[in-house]
């Protein structure tokens, strides 16, 4: 398969495991304390090899966001999604941030 953006091979990545698309390098990682639809879910920095659906407002545990759902370029698995904007002062860092749900995804290189 042939992938928009591949990661380093030096580098431990997080991929789709789906399709294993490289999705995010662990240096992207912000935290792994979020909670997905469908469980545990990491919060990221930047992601490749995904799109982005229409932004929509959501009420989420945090309170008020919009959103648009992220899906894997490859195989069109929806991984999450990305957070457009914060409502809450306290959750403005989340903008033009990436969450994936831990079941969506695989590590990959070097994670002994």
């Amino acid at each position: 398969r042939t992938f928009r953006s591949y990661l380093p091979r030096s580098h431990r990545t997080y991929s789709c495991v789906h399709c294993r698309a490289h999705l995010a390098r662990h240096e992207e990682l912000i935290s792994k304390s979020f909670q997905g639809s469908h469980g545990r879910a990491y919060l990221f920095n930047s992601v490749v090899n995904v799109g982005c659906g229409p932004a929509e407002q959501r009420l989420l545990l945090t309170g008020l966001h919009s959103v648009a759902d992220i899906f894997c370029q490859s195989c069109k698995t929806t991984l999450g999604w990305k957070y457009e904007q914060a409502f809450e002062s306290s959750q403005k860092y989340k903008e033009g941030k990436f969450i994936i749900e831990m079941l969506h995804m695989v590590k990959e290189n070097g994670w002994d």
